[in-house]
């Protein structure tokens, strides 16, 4: 994953296939075409829109990632600190050993007390437990703190296409 924000320019059209996709991701670039055309008013070619997802992918202004049915997993909330005292001999080899593993889903800083959040899937609490109780005898002398909650009945997941229309927004497109 690069570390440069994408660098692009949003045209109304950009706007509504980010919206589209994200709606239904299987839409073939012919589909699209007469989706931008009848709901949208925009007429371009299948080609172009296949250029203009390929290239918005190249530069990263979307993601693609094969995520699981929620149905098959237990996700689970980790919050952590590193301790002080021993941060500088293993951070980064803890926050590797997290960042690699199989079953973070997504990893990220939070404001507050610094802390470092992950959230994970696991196909049993077992394994939840187990998971925890491995970190802490690899790692226990650089963690100050795991807290873990497991995340019960997810009800939205997924990407509202409306969020697109931000974009559409702050690049003054109406």
């Amino acid at each position: 994953m690069d570390d440069e924000p994408p660098n692009w320019d949003f045209k109304d059209r950009d706007i509504a296939i980010l919206c589209e996709l994200s709606n239904d991701p299987q839409l073939s670039s012919r589909e699209l075409t007469d989706v931008l055309e009848e709901q949208y008013d925009i007429d371009v070619s299948h080609v172009t829109v296949s250029e203009s997802i390929r290239r918005m992918r190249d530069e990263g202004v979307f993601r693609e990632a094969i995520i699981p049915n929620e149905e098959y997993y237990i996700f689970a909330l980790f919050e952590f600190k590193f301790n002080a005292e021993n941060f500088a001999d293993g951070w980064r080899d803890a926050m590797n050993h997290i960042k690699s593993d199989k079953h973070t889903l997504f990893y990220f800083l939070s404001d507050g007390e610094y802390q470092w959040k992950t959230v994970m899937m696991f196909r049993t609490r077992e394994q939840i437990s187990q998971w925890i109780h491995e970190f802490y005898k690899e790692y226990g002398d650089v963690i100050e703190n795991v807290r873990n909650s497991a995340v019960h009945n997810v009800l939205k997941f997924e990407t509202d296409p409306e969020i697109y229309e931000d974009l559409r927004e702050e690049t003054d497109l109406e």
